[in-house]
Formats: C-alpha cells, sequence, structure tokens
C-alpha cells in the first residue's frame, strides 16, 4: 500500500524531453510528478522520417496506444526479426526484456499515450549498439538511419 494519502492532478503533461533511445517523453504520473511507486503515465512520440535506437527495458513493461499519426513499424526480436504495422487505435504490450525498434517513415509525428511500471520519467533503458548497427545496415534506408535527429 502507498504512503501517499490524497489524490494529485497534473494540469498537463510536462515538460517534453528525448529519451536516450530517441522517442520524445512527456511524463503526467511519475515519480517526480506524483510520488508514483509502480507507475509511470504520459505521453510519448516518434518525430516524421525518424526511428528509435535498438533498445530494451531492463525491469519494466511498457503498454501503449496510439492515438495519432499514420503508422509506425514496431521492430522485435533478438535479432529484430518480427516486424508489426501499428496505426491510430492500436494497443502495444512490450514486455520487460524484449529489444525493439519503432520507425516512424511517416512526415508527422507518431503519437501515444503510455504506461509503464517504472515509475521514473528515466526508466530502466538498456541501448543495445551492435543490434542497433545490425538493424541500420539490414534496413538501408533513410528513414532507418535518423537516429536522435542524425541525419
Amino acid at each position: 500500500m502507498s504512503s501517499i494519502s490524497q489524490v494529485t492532478v497534473i494540469h498537463g503533461a510536462g515538460t517534453a524531453a528525448e529519451a536516450e533511445q530517441g522517442s520524445v517523453y512527456a511524463s503526467g504520473i511519475s515519480a517526480e510528478t506524483t510520488g508514483a511507486v509502480g507507475l509511470w503515465f504520459g505521453t510519448i512520440s516518434l518525430p516524421p522520417g525518424r526511428r528509435t535506437s535498438a533498445h530494451f527495458h531492463a525491469a519494466h513493461e511498457t503498454a501503449l496506444y496510439m492515438t495519432s499519426g499514420v503508422e509506425i513499424d514496431l521492430y522485435t526480436g533478438a535479432h529484430l526479426e518480427r516486424c508489426q504495422s501499428v496505426r491510430p487505435g492500436d494497443y502495444i504490450f512490450i514486455p520487460a526484456g524484449l529489444p525493439h525498434v519503432a520507425v516512424n517513415r511517416s512526415d508527422v509525428a507518431a503519437v501515444f499515450m503510455g504506461a509503464r511500471t517504472d515509475p521514473n520519467a528515466n526508466e530502466s533503458v538498456v541501448m543495445l549498439a551492435e543490434l542497433d548497427e545490425e538493424f541500420a545496415r539490414r534496413e538501408g534506408s533513410a528513414a532507418a538511419d535518423k537516429r536522435h535527429g542524425d541525419h
């Protein structure tokens, strides 16, 4: 049971910040904003023509709902061998420890509402540099090479 004894209302998401993997997060509910101990909830976006770097979340599950955008490709698996298309209205569940990359090939941002079992704004992310390089070689497209705004 939480030691928090009152409801907290957050008016609008906090300041957006680019995460290490390349997506843009804005915390609504987090350890930092409310003292939450088991939940983070906020918005996550992937800018147009960009992708995340290969990574996994070491110790938490993630749930997402795509609210706007066109479509992203979500690559998952030990070698990012599985690809699923995600469109507005779709839900995504990403278990802890699963390597993944999200690619937004469209010309508009892909926006999600997201929740995860790590309450911290700076989540437990593990970057996978070798897998990222393998993915970029295999993908071979301009969109695949645009990580963190690199052109």
